[in-house]
């Protein structure tokens, strides 16, 4: 199959070296595309830019689009000697802008990828100029998905071998299987999520090493960053909430109506706590509104943007 970077990106993928939460140097994958004020679009947990392919063109027209895969995801660099520290997706977020931008964009992001933007954009308001979010867990009480529950339980030494093995290589149809009927239950419609989608989707699973140990790592913290927010002990879910009320440029709230995993009046509450903000539900929508309602969701940025002066 052609490669996707390739296709998507006049200079197809991209490194770029930053230094990471943990004070090492880590290669991040990105691609870029159009002219203009720079826009960064940011995915979710297990998740890649690929999540991103329906949103890429259409915004290229207006901004130049940047696309990058989070440390760990994608084709990203996997640093498997070292555990990652609640919050170093923050941190690198801020690197990558900076590294990347000579003006604050506009972020891009979803589901956990809204909730990093969200961390950043309260705490350095005057590193993003506008904000899009969609589908964030800010008020999360719990992991969504019982395979996130099962892959948090599950010790990293035996999530390690099962990547060392390459047992997801070994049974490739299998993964492929089990992903598509899971993705598909995230869309309102399931039957747009073609065979070439699940080949993308499961790509870096199966065919990059470390992929699943750096998910499972991030499931871990998100568990325990829960209990502590339950148990009223220090935590940085509070502290995001918190700084909710800082955040200074116009931000646009799209949910769907449908979102099983982060129920709209989530939604409703953040759009409360936001001073510049505008909320928009997306109708027939589950949680992967960037795939499942991605012509509403181009659309409603776009205007967005263009209403905020943003040009």
């Amino acid at each position: 199959m052609k490669d996707w970077w390739q296709i998507n990106f006049p200079k197809g993928r991209q490194n770029l070296i930053i230094t990471d939460a943990n004070g090492y140097p880590v290669q991040i994958a990105y691609g870029e595309k159009g002219i203009g004020k720079p826009l960064i679009l940011l995915h979710g947990l297990g998740s890649w830019s690929y999540n991103w392919r329906h949103i890429i063109e259409p915004l290229s027209k207006y901004y130049r689009v940047i696309c990058f895969d989070a440390k760990g995801y994608g084709f990203s660099e996997k640093p498997l000697s070292r555990r990652e520290e609640n919050g170093h997706q923050v941190i690198e977020l801020e690197r990558i802008i900076q590294a990347l931008c000579d003006e604050p964009p506009v972020i891009v992001a979803e589901s956990l990828g809204a909730l990093v933007s969200l961390a950043l954009a309260g705490k350095s308001p005057h590193l993003i100029g506008r904000l899009v979010v969609m589908n964030a867990p800010i008020f999360t009480e719990k992991l969504p998905h019982w395979v996130m529950g099962i892959l948090a339980q599950t010790p990293l030494e035996i999530i390690h071998t099962i990547d060392f093995l390459r047992l997801a290589y070994v049974f490739a149809p299998i993964v492929r299987e089990v992903m598509a009927i899971e993705r598909r239950r995230v869309l309102f419609d399931p039957s747009i999520l073609t065979e070439e989608d699940v080949y993308w989707i499961t790509y870096p699973f199966i065919e990059i090493p470390g992929t699943l140990v750096k998910v499972a790592e991030e499931l871990q913290i998100a568990v325990k960053e829960i209990e502590n927010f339950q148990a009223k002990k220090p935590n940085m879910l509070t502290n995001i909430q918190k700084n909710l009320c800082a955040i200074e440029c116009p931000t646009l709230i799209l949910w769907g109506d449908q979102d099983s995993w982060f129920p709209v009046s989530h939604g409703e509450k953040l759009h409360q706590h936001i001073p510049n903000s505008r909320f928009q539900i997306l109708q027939n929508c589950y949680h992967d509104a960037s795939t499942g309602a991605f012509k509403v969701v181009n659309a409603e940025i776009i205007k967005f943007l263009q209403d905020t002066n943003f040009c």
